[in-house]
């Protein structure tokens, strides 16, 4: 099959789009953020871009929360993207709670919330680049199967930069550790 060279193209899109929450200016505020990373079990990446005001609460707090809104929230997680915390309340346009992290404002209409302690600010020329440790993760009762969040009932919006177009999650095609067993036992 023939290729087509595309550049330097990050095509890991698309992306789970989620809601960052920072404390900024001693009010909540929110930032739709579909660069979130897995460092490992317990460890997550946020890379923002250096205008953003969420950042400045993050750094002085040391703490965010990454929320994961449902189709549902489509329109709002959108308007958190196109608008500044500097010029509107984002709060308001939601049920915000605390949990452990008094400075780690989440958001009750999201069916899955984590509260995180930064653990390293790595700056870049144009981003800041955020770890942080989950300390604890809040999930509604209705998206748990078996004890864990199953991503059918959380529904999450999937973002793709290339077209600019919020996605849905499609169906199961298979059980990890599971689908390439018959090609394991032909290696062995």
């Amino acid at each position: 099959m023939p290729k087509t060279r595309l550049g330097a193209l990050n095509s890991l899109y698309p992306m789970p789009t989620t809601l960052v929450g920072a404390m900024v200016d001693g009010r909540p505020n929110f930032l739709a953020v579909a660069h979130v990373g897995i460092m490992d079990h317990t460890t997550v990446s946020l890379g923002l871009n250096k205008v953003h005001y969420t950042n400045a609460g993050i750094k002085e707090n040391g703490t965010f929360s990454v929320n994961i809104p449902s189709m549902d929230l489509v329109e709002k997680t959108d308007y958190c993207g196109l608008v500044s915390g500097r010029n509107a309340d984002k709060a308001s346009l939601f049920d915000v709670f605390y949990g452990n992290l008094v400075t780690a404002p989440m958001i009750r209409e999201c069916p899955v919330n984590m509260e995180c302690r930064l653990v390293q600010a790595l700056e870049f020329p144009k981003h800041d680049i955020f770890i942080g440790e989950v300390v604890e993760t809040w999930c509604d009762d209705a998206v748990l199967e078996a004890g864990r969040p199953d991503p059918g009932k959380i529904r999450p919006l999937l973002f793709s930069m290339h077209d600019k177009r919020y996605y849905a999650l499609g169906p199961v095609l298979a059980e990890a550790w599971s689908a390439g067993q018959s090609l394991k036992k032909t290696a062995d």
